[in-house]
């Protein structure tokens, strides 16, 4: 964890030549700005100023300028050194020209979450798993639509292709301080899989939102192109973004009972999730993957039902894996909507339903209710959601539902 002092010292000591000053748009795109080390005060100071009105979804603010501020803590030497000195990066918090937090920073917002749990004396800790497809280039290095393999699930070489790519980006990220778990083929073809380790909310955002560039760059790199897109293939399994949340005590001394806060806590994602499912699943192709190929429809969950929308591991009673959430979504804007929902249901003693621990023929009839079967469905509960309007700002709101037409 590095302060300002830290930082400064490393850059005004160390060969580094570039400071990447980076954020998020509002629909998780990455971004950034570098800047020479003798900027590097200025920026801890005041900020860097960018124009808002050239980034997708601030371009109808009143203010032409927002300064990026960067978070010491999140400082990291990109392992792509460039040819006379180091790069370093660090992840931003956006304020207007006064100093006042951007209320469109969603970044700050997952904090502001995070603070509400601790004030009900709740500690949660997140991880991501990230499925993605590696397709090859044509000779002229033109994408294509061609998997590297036609390898399976947990595959090994020389079914699995992908084995070194995955291994080079498991590498790349410990360079960069992350903290991946575990690596290995998924069921498509040239699909691929990364899981995180859990950590603070706000670190496994930074994490997520910084892992398609590694996996994009490396990609690149071994002359391949790394697809996150839902539905890449038609006739095969779409790439997923399960999320998981681990509910605890934060106060040692007066401990909440986590078994009891866990289940209002879940059953409060379950009966938000279709209010939020334009964030979760942003795209009208998030769409063709829902209810296929273990894809989740149905509102339920299950300790062993892989295909319902939650499923809590029989050997970790207080947490839960979401698996609706494709990898088009913000990560910041979904895990605040997430840790919110689930505080709603703690506030409101939500009970839990009974899990779905049945065969699927026929489940949707049985079950609670089904995710909305389309982005047009899902941008008419968001616009009618009181939840929503009370957690994500309107022009937000309204940039995720221009995207149906985009």
């Amino acid at each position: 964890m590095y302060s300002v002092e830290d930082v400064m010292t490393f850059v005004s000591q160390e060969d580094v030549r570039f400071i990447r000053l980076t954020f998020f748009d509002i629909f998780g795109r990455q971004k950034n700005i570098s800047i020479l080390p003798d900027q590097l005060e200025r920026a801890f100071g005041k900020g860097i100023a960018v124009d808002a009105f050239a980034v997708p979804g601030f371009e109808n603010e009143i203010h032409g300028d927002l300064y990026l501020k960067p978070d010491p803590s999140t400082f990291t030497i990109l392992p792509w050194r460039s040819v006379d000195g180091s790069v370093v990066l660090m992840i931003c918090s956006l304020v207007y020209p006064d100093g006042t937090p951007f209320e469109k920073d969603l970044r700050m917002r997952l904090k502001e979450a995070v603070q509400d749990a601790c004030a009900l004396g709740i500690s949660l800790r997140m991880s991501t798993e990230f499925e993605f497809y590696l397709f090859r280039n044509d000779e002229k290095g033109n994408p294509t639509s061609i998997p590297l393999d036609t390898g399976s699930y947990l595959d090994v070489s020389p079914l699995d292709h992908g084995e070194n790519i995955r291994r080079e980006i498991c590498f790349t990220l410990e360079e960069m301080g992350m903290q991946p778990q575990a690596s290995y083929h998924q069921c498509g073809p040239g699909q691929n899989e990364v899981d995180f380790h859990a950590s603070a909310p706000c670190r496994a955002a930074d994490e997520a939102s910084l892992f398609k560039w590694v996996v994009r760059t490396v990609a690149s790199t071994n002359g391949l192109r790394a697809d996150f897109t839902p539905r890449p293939l038609p006739d095969e399994p779409g790439n997923g973004l399960h999320v998981n949340i681990q509910v605890e005590s934060a106060d040692f001394l007066n401990p909440i009972d986590e078994e009891e806060c866990f289940r209002h806590f879940m059953a409060g994602i379950l009966a938000h999730i279709r209010e939020i499912a334009l964030f979760t699943n942003p795209t009208p192709e998030s769409y063709l993957r829902l209810g296929r190929r273990k894809a989740p429809a149905c509102i339920s969950w299950s300790n062993v039902n892989r295909s319902l929308l939650v499923r809590v591991p029989s050997d970790h009673v207080n947490r839960l894996e979401l698996r609706n959430p494709d990898c088009k979504t913000n990560p910041y804007l979904v895990f605040m909507l997430l840790i919110q929902a689930g505080l709603d249901g703690i506030r409101r003693t939500l009970p839990l339903p009974e899990p779905c621990d049945m065969d699927l023929s026929g489940l949707q009839d049985r079950c609670i209710a089904s995710l909305p079967a389309s982005m047009e469905e899902s941008i008419r509960l968001a616009r009618e959601s009181e939840f929503v309007a009370r957690f994500v700002p309107q022009s937000v709101l309204e940039g995720y539902a221009a995207r149906e037409h985009a």
